[in-house]
Formats: structure tokens, sequence, C-alpha cells
């Protein structure tokens, strides 16, 4: 393995590190290389803290001139929560960049190339840099676009079902599958529903993973038909809670009642009789609500597709057979009348997971 790979391998496997605490920033992992060791390594451990250059630099165990530095993404060249990563660079005299991603950053984008380069410091770009893109989908998505990456995730039966003809789903995927869902919360900043998930299934949406991060989570709820009493709204308390309500469906007494409770209301316009999605992506991007897991029932996911919000699909394939005609499907609604309409993505990855088959499908590329 060439030395780039091998020290751009521990960056990458650093930067994971920061998953589910950076948001809205990207995963970055740095390692500083003397002589053929390692003499400093750090990562973007959560938003707000060191980026991941100078979490480096912090860990030195001897004087880093004349020292290569591998890093996952561009360094920043502009003032934020930290200063600029490239003038860290600098002034502890490295003599050679190698970079794996570059920051579509518009404050970046380039010029932190530049301003390195300026400076006498050799650079080389594209060091592994479809392993290091694949980092960071979710910020080079939201960075351009400043809305959410949205991934809708369903488990279904071999025979396309999510719940018999009873309306029972517990359990369609594995303990395995199952366990993989919580890292996805805990990664993702938000969690959205429709208001049918919150009247049948009454679910909390947090992480139960250990010290894991609860996502934001979202209620699309045009008629503000959302209990009281139902778990959302009785901890909106300590877990940040929002109810996207259509425009001219107001309640005021109901709406002080969930103000009062903690939850988040946002007014959405509303399209053929449910909110607009579109509209409702840009408002939560605007609160830097980066990406979210979508896990509400066939409507919703429905409402989604043809809204063409839904940037990826993760389906949990179990090897079970349940039938019904009357039996629910992860996609429901009107539909699409033919299938030159339909909503069109490509495999991205596939994996066994105890007998179930993950598959990761995202949205094709318009050319």
């Amino acid at each position: 393995m060439a030395f780039c790979e091998q020290y751009m391998l521990r960056a990458i496997e650093l930067a994971r590190k920061g998953k589910g605490a950076v948001n809205p920033n990207p995963l970055v992992g740095a390692v500083i290389v003397k002589d053929g060791r390692i003499i400093g390594e750090g990562y973007h451990a959560s938003y707000g803290t060191l980026h991941a250059e100078r979490d480096a630099f912090a860990n030195l165990t001897e004087d880093a001139a004349g020292a290569e530095m591998y890093v996952t993404l561009e360094p920043c060249c502009h003032y934020g929560k930290q200063p600029p990563c490239v003038e860290a660079i600098v002034e502890h005299k490295i003599a050679k960049v190698y970079v794996g991603s570059d920051d579509p950053n518009e404050k970046v984008a380039g010029k932190g190339i530049i301003y390195l380069k300026e400076h006498g410091i050799a650079v080389e770009t594209h060091c592994m840099k479809e392993e290091c893109d694949a980092l960071n989908y979710v910020f080079f998505h939201y960075i351009t676009t400043k809305k959410p990456y949205v991934i809708a995730k369903y488990a279904m039966t071999m025979d396309g079902k999510i719940a018999s003809y009873t309306g029972k789903s517990q359990w369609i995927s594995n303990e395995t599958s199952r366990a993989l869902v919580q890292e996805m919360r805990n990664e993702y900043v938000g969690i959205m529903v429709g208001i049918g998930t919150v009247l049948t299934d009454n679910p909390m949406l947090t992480c139960r993973i250990p010290n894991g991060r609860n996502p934001i989570r979202i209620v699309c709820d045009t008629r503000l038909r959302i209990p009281l009493d139902c778990k959302l709204v009785q901890t909106a308390d300590v877990n940040p809670t929002i109810v996207a309500y259509g425009a001219g469906f107001e309640q005021p007494d109901k709406l002080a009642d969930l103000e009062t409770a903690g939850v988040v209301l946002i007014s959405v316009p509303v399209v053929e009789n449910h909110i607009d999605l579109k509209v409702l992506m840009n408002q939560l991007g605007e609160r830097q609500i980066d990406s979210i897991l979508l896990e509400g029932g066939g409507m919703i996911n429905y409402s989604a597709f043809e809204a063409d919000i839904v940037n990826e699909v993760d389906v949990f394939v179990a090897p079970k057979i349940l039938g019904g005609e009357t039996a629910r499907t992860p996609v429901e609604g009107k539909g699409f009348e033919n299938p030159d309409l339909a909503k069109k993505f490509s495999v991205y990855s596939t994996e066994i997971i105890d007998g179930d088959v993950y598959i990761r499908y995202r949205k094709e590329k318009r050319n």
C-alpha cells in the first residue's frame, strides 16, 4: 500500500469518529507524518470545536516543521466558529499537504489550496478522493442546495409488505438490522414521520444507542391532529420536536398548548391537501437541519417521492412472505400512472445482515 493511501485511510478512520456530532459541518480527519512516523493526528469531533487540522496540531508529539499532512477535505481558509486551518498549516511549517476531497463550500472551493501554494507549501489533491467523498455526501448536498439530504428508510418482506393485513409490523426486520437503524438515528440530524404514524404507533423516535444523539423529531401534520398526550408532545421539552402544519389549518388554542409543551411549530403552504414538502425542506434547511431520516408510512413516503425530495432510499428486505391484498406497502398514495413516470434510483450498495438484505439506493443524477 502506498504511503499516501496508508495515511489517508487513517485520516478517514479518524473522520468517522465525528459521526452524529459535527452537523452541519463535514466529517474531517487529519494525520501529520514526519520521517515516516505519525507525529500528530486529529479529527473534527463536534460542531464548534477544533477542526481536524488544528486538532492534529494540538496532539503533536514533536515539531511539525518539514512534515507532511494528510487531510480528507480541503483545509478551510475563512473564519467561522474556528479560525482558518490554512493559517495553522503555514505557521507549523508543513512542507506538503495531501488532500482528499474538494470543498464545494463557496467560502473555500479551491481557495484553501491556493492559499497554501502561495505560502510555499506543496499540495497534492484528490488523494483517495472517492473514499474521502463518501464521508460527506450529506455535507456536499446541504452546502450546495441549503436543503436537507433525505433518506427514506423502511423494512419490508420479500413480497413488499411493511405490515400485515391486521396492521402488525413488529418485527419485519431482524434485531441486527434494527440496531443499524439506531445508528442512522444517531448520525442524521432529523427524523420525519407523517401524522398517521403518530396516531397509529405513538412512537418516541429517539436514538437508543447509549450516549447517542437523539434526532430532531419532525411531524408532518397538515390538519394539526397531533394529540397533546402523545409521546412526542409529552417529551418535547427534552427532545426537540417540530410539528409542520398546514397554513389555513390554525387552531390557536392547540397551537398555544403545543408551544407550552415545547413543540416548535412551522406553518407550511398546502398543496393538494397536504403540506408542501419542498417548502418544508427549505424551512428545515434554514434551521441547519442538514439530513432527515424519513421513517413514515406509505402515504408520507409517496408524498415525499412525488415532491422529489428523496435523495436516498435504504431498504431492509426480510426473508419473509406476508401476503394480503390489504397489507401495507412502503409507498401508497395515488401512485404514478405509468413506469415512465416512476422515480428512478441506482443501487449504491448491498449487504447481507443476518439474513436481511440491506440495499441503499441513491437518486439518479439528471443529465
